[in-house]
């Protein structure tokens, strides 16, 4: 009877303490994603914001991967490494099955920075080969106040690593924030102006060049759309949040 009794109470608490840790969790809010590069501590500049973007949009295209950044100015009592790890829950970084997702975590008044990886990129990115990559390419510059720059080298990083296990490359420039396509573009609509005036200035003078001109005009507006802009298909909504998954893979450093 006793045993019963003791299997009974047992059997109370455990889903007591379920409900309660449930309740706990779904309870919890995490801010939610505006994209690939999330600065809610404010400490990216468009210096470097930009083209960590336009580079994770790239990475994401070619391989799948979806790599994510985010800062917030305080975690709480919180421990980083979990904080993070429920963060990359809550927003599903990765699309679910293959959970090939990486989040770049920084939380400013606690000066802790942490990669987290999904189960998909562990094989490639390794817990020790991840504390490597903050050691070198981050740490340095977080410790004098350069978050953005510190940042902006842990995606690098992460993206060659990334790039070169699917057999890819990548356009974006390591020497961030130079992006070669941008450039480019720029000089498409400085050709486009100058042909225009050309065309524009030897066919006012006659009859036929007046008729023609507004036929030229539409001709020249319609190519200067199609040129597209910067890196081709990676305009537009971020697409890498499905549902991804973390088994807490990763590394983490103060600074």
């Amino acid at each position: 009877m006793r045993t019963k009794k003791a299997i009974f109470l047992l059997l109370i608490t455990v889903f007591l303490s379920t409900i309660f840790t449930t309740t706990t969790e779904g309870n919890e809010k995490f801010p939610q994603p505006k994209g690939a590069i999330n600065d809610f501590a404010g400490i990216i500049s468009s210096k470097y914001e930009r083209p960590m973007d336009l580079l994770s949009r790239e990475v994401l295209q070619k391989t799948g991967v979806a790599i994510v950044v985010a800062t917030v100015k305080s975690i709480g009592d919180n421990d980083p490494a979990d904080y993070a790890n429920r963060l990359y829950g809550a927003w599903g970084i990765g699309k679910k099955g293959e959970d090939k997702g990486i989040l770049i975590f920084l939380a400013l008044k606690e000066r802790r920075i942490r990669i987290e990886t999904g189960y998909g990129v562990e094989g490639i990115l390794p817990d020790g080969l991840v504390g490597e990559i903050l050691d070198k390419h981050a740490l340095p510059y977080l410790k004098k106040g350069d978050y953005g720059k510190g940042l902006a080298n842990a995606m690098v990083a992460v993206s060659s690593i990334v790039a070169k296990d699917a057999g890819v490359s990548l356009t974006g420039s390591p020497a961030l924030p130079k992006m070669r396509r941008t450039q480019e573009k720029s000089g498409v609509n400085l050709f486009s102006l100058i042909l225009f005036f050309i065309v524009f200035a030897l066919l006012l003078g006659t009859r036929q060049g007046r008729a023609m001109l507004p036929w030229i005009l539409l001709m020249l507006m319609m190519g200067s759309r199609g040129g597209g802009g910067g890196f081709g298909g990676f305009g537009g909504s971020f697409g890498g949040f499905g549902g991804g998954l973390s088994g807490g893979g990763g590394a983490g450093r103060g600074f």
